[in-house]
């Protein structure tokens, strides 16, 4: 089957190793996959499209004020008509998949005219918190409402995507839950060496928890390190390990110095997304100190893919993947020192962290690769239609 994946996205961090997984998983399937992205955007080929001149362009759009970035949102549509309508012409795509902007709705128009499938994938609504407020939330709700109800199938993220929608516009297109997944072909922990890795990186003869992701206040790895820091001494072998960069890094750094804690608390920054998995493999569990009532954070997959089992907040969307006690460990959203005391807990757990990470493993081998998320989505396809 011709399939013409759209986005809106600049392809990059989380948004495109979501895309490449969906592309990949459907070309791995037999289908013939056209990917078009934001002018200037490519995330097959993530590090060249960061060196372009439109790379820099995206990011001041991005920094416009708010009712000015959303009209610019909202005339993205005269692009988008002009662009899908010259694909459609010349790919004669069998079915259209899109992963969902606000203000975008030239692709349904397009679908209906053409009576071509749609299927758009839920990862941000109107309904829901976004990183900058909506000025025209009213417009965003109207043309998501509009779209929702229009197109042939809806992919959501999480039973809370869904449960706003139906709450808010009644009737929507068939859908399903589709959470993020992970791609066993990197994240396979047969293929690292944990001994030399951690001798590597000073962590020889330590229990190891770490997390990956962006230092922002919605992560909560200010407050856990704040909350823990004065308890590392409970348990001496215990080192904590955390990936990324972002706005909280520098208070987090600050506080590692002034607790003198450099010698537990490693903070490698930010690495590219094809060494994550050598640094999950240097851990023999994670920690998800915060995270949001919708989202699906896509490390918690690499993580449980890597057989390495987290402790994560209570939140709907992390309770659908992760059975407290089963495939990793949950606690009461919130409540940052019943996520300290879980994490010193396990640090004198082996046998627990084995088998549950175990478990991890083989949960996402069975429901959570790529592959399951683009079979699910092909399910949303008319009868008769190819598949």
């Amino acid at each position: 089957m011709r399939i013409l994946y759209h986005h809106r996205t600049r392809g990059r961090h989380v948004e495109g190793v979501h895309i490449r997984g969906i592309v990949h998983a459907l070309r791995e399937l037999g289908h013939e996959v056209t990917v078009m992205s934001f002018p200037g955007a490519d995330p097959e080929h993530e590090p060249v499209a960061r060196a372009t001149g439109h790379g820099r362009l995206g990011g001041l759009i991005a920094g416009l004020p708010g009712v000015l970035f959303e009209c610019l949102e909202l005339g993205y549509n005269l692009v988008t008509l002009w662009r899908m309508s010259a694909a459609i012409r010349r790919q004669r795509p069998q079915l259209i998949y899109e992963r969902y902007s606000l203000f975008l709705f030239a692709t349904v128009w397009l679908a209906r005219r053409h009576g071509i499938p749609l299927v758009l994938e839920i990862n941000d609504s109107a309904l829901v918190r976004r990183v900058r407020p909506l000025r025209l939330k009213w417009l965003a709700r109207r043309i998501e409402s509009w779209c929702l109800r229009r197109c042939t199938g809806l992919v959501f993220i999480s039973n809370y995507f869904r449960e706003q929608a139906q709450s808010a516009y009644g009737t929507v297109a068939a859908s399903v839950i589709s959470p993020n997944a992970a791609d066993l072909a990197r994240f396979d922990p047969a293929q690292f060496d944990p001994v030399r890795l951690r001798a590597e990186r000073g962590l020889a003869g330590r229990i190891v928890c770490g997390h990956i992701g962006v230092f922002a206040q919605w992560h909560g790895v200010d407050a856990f390190v704040e909350a823990i820091a004065s308890r590392l001494a409970e348990v001496p072998q215990l080192a904590l390990v955390f990936v990324g960069d972002g706005r909280t890094l520098p208070a987090v750094r600050a506080l590692v110095t002034e607790r003198g804690l450099a010698d537990r608390v490693l903070l490698p920054g930010r690495v590219a997304h094809d060494e994550i998995a050598g640094w999950i493999a240097c851990m023999d569990y994670a920690v998800l100190p915060d995270s949001n009532h919708y989202g699906s954070p896509m490390k918690l997959f690499e993580f449980m893919g890597m057989g390495v089992a987290v402790v994560a907040p209570d939140y709907a969307p992390v309770a659908e993947v992760i059975a407290d006690g089963h495939t990793g460990w949950l606690f009461p959203h919130g409540q940052t020192e019943a996520c300290v005391q879980r994490v010193l807990d396990l640090a004198m757990r082996e046998d627990e962290r084995r088998r549950i990470g175990t478990a991890a493993r083989d949960y996402i081998v069975r429901e959570r690769q790529w592959r399951n998320n683009a079979e699910q989505l092909l399910t949303l396809l008319p009868a008769g239609e190819p598949g």
